[in-house]
């Protein structure tokens, strides 16, 4: 690149700069409406990522080794708004029982496997009265998933099995119920019945919206015949030893509960069996489309603030058609001109690029610090490439839309444009 090539690009960035600067309020305006786009796709990206994260934190409760059998409506599938909608209107699937956990606990591939559910109770402990969240888990449920307790200990098989009345209290509702003082070995009432307190559980924040800290486990079947006076379970939760035949141990798995429950047509399952490891793509896919798509929103808007980019320029050549005319007269270039009004151009976008990068991060780190004041373990993070697309594209858009008037100022006959001033 030859350097009078660079003296005209610098004398023409020059001039491109003198312009913006006479006409402040509209460049600040440009600018400005060039930048909120570039701000949105930021905070979106940056959103993107901590919602990631979230989601990824959530699931590491459970590691990739472990599977979830659900119930579904039968006839639907499982990731069906006919199966979501029904069961959250109160349809009640009520086929699986403890007798499938007992089954898919004999599977040589499953290290361990207990049944829940979740209900909700009234809770008193010397004139203080609760309303709290129940849990039903088997005793086994720390050899599935990640828990440890403060103090005391977990119930045990031959608790669970003589339906005994023995709870593990969540941290937050230790605190309520006992405040620093010691729980285990207390006895709270849960709907009027007494319950022994075994243990208090360490802190395990929130997961998908439940406060896993403010509620209480109850033993599987003292839930089912001391508290809901029930006989089947929600879910089974259990854990693989060998992750590699996931998809083999599904699929036996599937046979077996077919067979306890007597359906010959797969189409016709009441039940449903996922991997966490599947459960985490899904989700990890879901996240990046939905960041794909409000990003493509975005840039159509960024294309709209092009559009208007290129109407600015458009009356700023009508304006200065004298201006035009005498530097050609005084033996300006067209390819002078033309550089003039497209530097302006990716000037103003640019600019706001540089502009929307900081906004953004600023939007980015708002939502991290509400998202972290409501629990929610989030990250506040950048991505290079969310700058790179924003300024790169917001650049792209001063080209793009600044052409056209560039070369409509460029074309113009010095002699005209001196004539019409």
């Amino acid at each position: 690149m030859n350097s009078n090539f660079l003296d005209t690009i610098k004398d023409n960035l020059k001039l491109a700069s003198h312009s913006l600067l006479a006409q402040k309020t509209r460049s600040v305006l440009t600018i400005l409406g060039i930048s909120i786009g570039v701000a949105v796709v930021i905070t979106i990206l940056a959103a993107g990522r901590g919602l990631d994260k979230f989601i990824m934190s959530q699931l590491e409760i459970f590691g990739s080794d472990t599977l979830s059998i659900e119930v579904k409506i039968p006839n639907t599938k499982d990731t069906s708004t006919e199966n979501a909608f029904g069961q959250a209107t109160g349809v009640t699937i009520t086929t699986l029982k403890n007798s499938d956990t007992d089954n898919v606990s004999k599977h040589p591939n499953i290290v361990a496997a207990y049944g829940w559910m979740i209900g909700q109770a009234v809770v008193t402990y010397q004139g203080q009265i609760k309303t709290v969240t129940l849990f039903g888990q088997g005793y086994n449920m720390p050899e599935v998933e990640k828990f440890s307790l403060s103090e005391g200990r977990m119930f045990t098989k031959e608790e669970e099995d003589s339906l005994s009345q023995i709870v593990v209290l969540g941290s937050v509702v230790k605190e309520k119920l006992f405040g620093d003082d010691i729980a285990s070995g207390k006895t709270i009432y849960i709907k009027g019945k007494p319950f022994k307190v075994a243990g208090v559980s360490t802190k395990r924040g929130a997961t998908f919206g439940m406060d896993m800290d403010n509620m209480i486990i109850v033993p599987t079947k003292t839930m089912q015949k001391r508290v809901l006076g029930i006989d089947y379970i929600h879910n089974i939760m259990a854990k693989m030893k060998d992750t590699s035949i996931s998809k083999q141990t599904v699929e036996e798995l599937n046979e077996i509960i077919r067979a306890n429950h007597d359906i010959t047509d797969p189409n016709k399952d009441d039940f449903t069996i996922n991997t966490m490891a599947e459960a985490v793509s899904i989700l990890g896919s879901v996240v990046s489309g939905i960041t794909f798509l409000l990003v493509a929103l975005v840039c159509i808007s960024l294309v709209v603030g092009g559009v208007g980019i290129m109407n600015i320029m458009y009356v700023s050549v009508s304006e200065r058609v004298f201006e035009i005319g005498l530097r050609k007269a005084l033996g300006a270039k067209a390819s002078d001109i033309l550089w003039q009004f497209l530097l302006e151009s990716i000037l103003l976008t640019s600019i706001g690029g540089v502009v929307g990068v900081a906004m953004g991060a600023l939007m980015a780190l708002v939502v991290y610090f509400v998202a972290v004041s409501n629990n929610f373990n989030w990250v506040y993070s950048i991505p290079l490439f969310s700058i790179l697309l924003s300024v790169g594209f917001s650049a792209f858009i001063g080209v793009l839309f600044g052409i056209y008037p560039a070369r409509k100022a460029a074309a113009l006959n010095p002699i005209e444009a001196l004539r019409r001033e």
